[in-house]
């Protein structure tokens, strides 16, 4: 999805063609995968992050095509709305002050965009769900200026045969609504940590991505909040889930957006089969490139939103790499706050990953995926089950069990101890204290009997000093 397109359009025989060239690719893949060519190259680590633009009114400011053009950074770029954008992080080993580096770069691209924006009369701001934003900003008037969004949507709602989407979210309350188009996705904001594997690791990280994307979604929760009523504490994923599901009726695994079907068993080929599989060509857009690139794999792939999902890239000398997508965590609170949930990201799935005997072998998908919707919902409160067989809270869980095990994959892949203590320091401190962001913000709202514009207000305020979330007063 990250790339233009020239047509919105497509007849037939282009849908035809397009799923010609596709076929070919995952044979290519196929054959490629069987033959050990991927990379050998692994333990690598990257992000992306979406986030806010929103104006000295804290509403959302639909400005980014003029914020880009007067930023000219290759590394931020559109995202569906136009108060939105993505900042991403060049690839580093995961070694030595990888997550150290990891904050600089974030941090000064960070400074820059906020910069920029201030001389536009508004502010970057990373949150999951930004408290303000209306059901009316989520429209088609505020879509990106790219042909690629508005293909998507016209192809959701042909196959939708025009019928508005619904969603609806029962939480502490409950959210019933129609929408008419895709844009509802555009409010659910996340920081993407991207881990890529040698390929003879590549389905030992995939798993255990997998069974880690519980406990990650417990410690980091921060979009409680959507239309002003409180639901989960994470929203994100209820709301993404429904904002592009082309049939309603469909079963487990036909959905756009979903947690998958299960955990891979010989090769990651088996995530981009069952995609061909059980979803449609949303956009059939004819490229003139060699096979060997996957492009149209590619842009299909992009098209399917697992919560857990395998990419295809590239080496510097052109040979082709996995990359595994950890898709749960939020945007924000801070710098600080997302280098902590990556560096659990990347120390647990590390550690799941080099068990002597597979942890998928015996915790089941099932008992990951029920993980991952009850830490949604609940988040240091959810009852997690783990490996040992126990279900416990997930505070418990975390500060027994996860944590040492991040410190030990942290420490296997070499990562300065200085790095360690200071991420899963705060990682401790915020469970411990159970001040997610969206407790801070649940709090802050209840306390002052606060409206979205003073909450947001005052998250921005704490945003800007830099402290991680568990430090923010009320």
């Amino acid at each position: 999805m990250g790339q233009e397109i020239n047509q919105t359009q497509f007849d037939d025989q282009i849908f035809k063609e397009y799923r010609r060239r596709l076929f070919r690719e995952i044979e290519l893949l196929e054959e490629q995968l069987s033959q050990g060519i991927f990379s050998t190259i692994g333990e690598i680590g990257g992000y992306e992050l979406e986030s806010w633009l929103v104006d000295h009114n804290y509403f959302p400011s639909p400005i980014n095509q003029a914020f880009l053009t007067r930023l000219n950074n290759p590394l931020v770029v559109h995202e569906l709305s136009r108060f939105n954008v993505e900042l991403n992080g060049a690839p580093v080993p995961l070694k030595g002050n990888a997550l150290s580096a990891m904050a600089s770069e974030l941090g000064q691209n960070w400074h820059e965009c906020q910069e920029v924006a201030h001389q536009m009369d508004s502010v970057l701001m990373m949150i999951g769900i930004l408290p303000t934003v209306r059901q009316s900003d989520l429209c088609l008037a505020n879509m990106s200026e790219l042909k690629r969004y508005r293909a998507l949507n016209e192809q959701v709602f042909k196959r939708r045969c025009g019928r508005p989407l619904h969603v609806c979210i029962n939480g502490r309350e409950r959210l019933d609504i129609a929408h008419p188009d895709v844009m509802l996705e555009a409010a659910t904001t996340s920081f993407q940590v991207h881990l890529q594997s040698a390929q003879h690791n590549a389905v030992r990280y995939f798993n255990a991505s997998i069974i880690a994307a519980g406990p990650l979604m417990a410690a980091s929760g921060n979009s409680p909040l959507l239309f002003d009523t409180d639901l989960w504490d994470e929203t994100r994923i209820p709301l993404f889930e429904q904002s592009v599901e082309i049939n309603d009726q469909s079963q487990l695994g036909n959905h756009r957006v979903s947690f998958g079907c299960g955990y891979v068993r010989d090769s990651l080929f088996e995530c981009f089969a069952e995609n061909l599989a059980h979803h449609d060509v949303l956009l059939p857009i004819l490229m003139d490139s060699p096979p060997q690139q996957f492009a149209h794999l590619r842009l299909h792939n992009g098209t399917i939103w697992r919560w857990v999902r395998p990419l295809i890239g590239f080496d510097p000398d052109g040979t082709p790499h996995l990359r595994i997508e950890q898709r749960v965590l939020p945007a924000g609170p801070t710098i600080a706050d997302m280098i902590a949930n990556a560096a659990l990201s990347f120390g647990l799935t590390h550690y799941l990953a080099t068990m002597r005997e597979a942890p998928e072998v015996a915790f089941s998908f099932n008992l990951a995926c029920d993980n991952f919707y009850a830490a949604a919902r609940h988040g240091l409160q959810a009852e997690l089950a783990w490996l040992d067989g126990c279900t416990s809270e997930a505070r418990i869980l975390l500060l027994e069990d996860i944590l040492p095990m991040a410190r030990q994959g942290l420490v296997a892949l070499g990562i300065d101890k200085t790095d360690i203590d200071r991420n899963l320091g705060i990682l401790e401190s915020r469970i411990k204290s159970g001040q997610t962001g969206a407790a801070w913000q649940r709090a802050y709202r209840e306390k002052y009997q606060a409206d979205s514009l003073h909450l947001v207000a005052t998250y921005l305020e704490r945003q800007r000093s830099g402290a991680p979330v568990h430090e923010w007063a009320l």
